[in-house]
């Protein structure tokens, strides 16, 4: 393991890196996780937006419980270190989450 620090994406403006070389490293983690949570947000936001497109959408999957829209998409989320499934998708401007188990870290 190297001694010197990490080089920068060249893509990152000037200011976040000055502000993430100020940071402790416990305020690294607590940012770390944030942009990883932020990445996979904005990432089903992109996804609900080009399949709010299609009218048309497959076949329900068998364990999509019945109040669960046909439309809607597994993500994991990390609640207190631990890892579970939920289904979310677009009721209009309102991401509805519904809980679906927890995440086997064996698979």
């Amino acid at each position: 393991m190297s001694y010197e620090p990490p080089t920068p994406p060249a893509e990152l403006p000037t200011e976040i890196v000055n502000t993430l070389n100020g940071c402790s490293p416990d305020q690294l983690q607590h940012v770390a996780r944030y942009v990883e949570e932020l990445a996979e947000h904005k990432a089903r936001e992109a996804r609900f937006e080009e399949e709010s497109d299609d009218d048309e959408f497959d076949e329900r999957p068998d364990d999509l419980p019945d109040d669960v829209s046909a439309k809607a998409t597994v993500t994991i989320k990390e609640i207190n270190d631990n890892r579970y499934y939920y289904w979310q998708w677009r009721e209009g401007d309102k991401v509805t989450s519904k809980y679906k188990g927890p995440v086997n870290p064996d698979e």
